[in-house]
């Protein structure tokens, strides 16, 4: 296969007619030529990797290193270097090795068995929160008055977070997650956020209870601080990622008033249902950084050590090979196999956690709000990226 570079590409690429759709830049590449070499915005290059085959074949190759401070990573954005440097004490910038010996303890936190004793928790704090939306009356912001506190609610959860303090890192975490924000506010937010998260866990160890951080400190496997590092990683990640998926998948529905109606008229699709919003509204929509430590050819193309690859989730979500009609909302899908959760080595640990939370708050929000609907035209929504994440700033809704 001969790969020529897509000068006309870039990363993030413009969006088409619909917001949730793949941006055409990325469709044309993943059927035309799957491997290309493009230019970031700081001038390097880096390959893109765009078919499912060839993306699942990257994140299981010892050969692709997942340490974003190697040179050659791929970071579209100063935000995301400055945050792959700040935060190299947590699980998402760690070498393999590292990652490993962090990874076997967090993924007993996250067993299904153990996500499954929370549900009883998720669900009162999803009908909590959406009584005080109800109650404050139609029209409402769904992603202020819903999916934040839910999201920010279940990690306070998890982590053992007191009630009172998820305002105080939902503000930061906004300002660290945002790259509108300037490089001083998002160093003092996460200052902030570090500064806090290391006092939990001291105040763990003094007073332990159920929760996540109380759970590591007790195991004795990690220092203070990477207990406190892999907090904090939690706390960033959680509650955006789900929030923005909550919107995403309300969004999605809207668009496809008739896929609704079927996840009304049997609820038991919700499950599988969350799987295909995975799949069609990928929140991670400008790829997954991986750098090449030796050389290696992917889908044909050579890729030499040093070289970054941007691994493209949102196309491989959609190539049609694994998933026909990709382009097309299907709640009745067989959509397991998607790449939103990454895959290989560095698949999301949390995954677990999320399904139950999306699962809980769409079935909740379809069955206690029959009428629920956007209250804006799709097109005046506000989308945006924050650190990677595709997601709204806002979600007007009526019922």
């Amino acid at each position: 296969m001969t790969v020529t570079t897509a000068q006309q590409l870039t990363v993030p690429s413009p969006r088409g007619r619909c917001p949730l759709d793949v941006p055409p830049a990325y469709q044309q590449a993943a059927q035309e030529t799957p491997v290309v070499r493009i230019g970031l915005p700081f001038g390097e290059d880096c390959w893109l990797i765009t078919r499912y085959e060839d993306v699942r074949a990257v994140l299981t190759d010892s050969r692709f290193s997942a340490d974003a401070t190697r040179p050659g990573f791929p970071l579209i954005s100063e935000e995301l270097r400055a945050m792959a440097a700040a935060t190299r004490s947590t699980d998402a910038f760690v070498n393999e090795q590292e990652h490993l010996r962090r990874r076997r303890m967090l993924t007993t936190e996250f067993k299904a068995k153990r996500v499954e004793a929370l549900r009883p928790e998720i669900q009162q704090m999803v009908d909590d929160t959406l009584d005080q939306m109800i109650a404050g009356g139609s029209p409402a912001d769904l992603m202020a008055d819903f999916a934040v506190p839910v999201g920010s609610g279940v990690i306070a959860l998890l982590l053992g977070v007191p009630t009172m303090d998820t305002k105080y890192f939902q503000e930061r975490s906004h300002v660290l997650l945002d790259e509108a924000a300037k490089s001083e506010e998002k160093m003092a937010a996460q200052r902030d956020l570090m500064e806090y998260v290391v006092g939990l866990t001291v105040d763990k160890q003094q007073n332990p209870d159920e929760g996540f951080l109380s759970r590591l400190v007790e195991r004795g496997e990690l220092t203070g601080e990477e207990v406190a590092g892999s907090g904090l990683l939690l706390l960033l990640a959680g509650h955006e990622t789900t929030a923005a998926m909550i919107a995403l998948s309300i969004i999605a529905l809207h668009r496809n008033p008739e896929q609704q109606v079927l996840l009304r008229q049997d609820p038991s699709l919700v499950k599988g249902a969350v799987e295909e919003m995975l799949r069609y509204a990928t929140l991670v929509q400008n790829g997954l950084g991986r750098v090449a430590v030796e050389d290696a050819v992917i889908g044909g193309q050579l890729i030499r050590a040093g070289e970054g690859v941007l691994c493209m989730l949102s196309t491989a979500n959609r190539d049609e090979e694994v998933f026909p009609g990709g382009g097309h909302l299907d709640v009745t899908r067989p959509a397991r196999g998607h790449m939103s959760f990454g895959y290989g080595l560095h698949q999301c640990v949390g995954q677990s956690l999320a399904r139950a939370e999306l699962q809980i708050a769409l079935g909740t929000l379809l069955r206690r709000l029959p009428e629920l609907r956007l209250d804006v035209p799709v097109e005046e929504l506000g989308f945006r990226y924050r650190a990677g994440l595709y997601a709204v700033d806002a979600l007007p809704v009526a019922w």
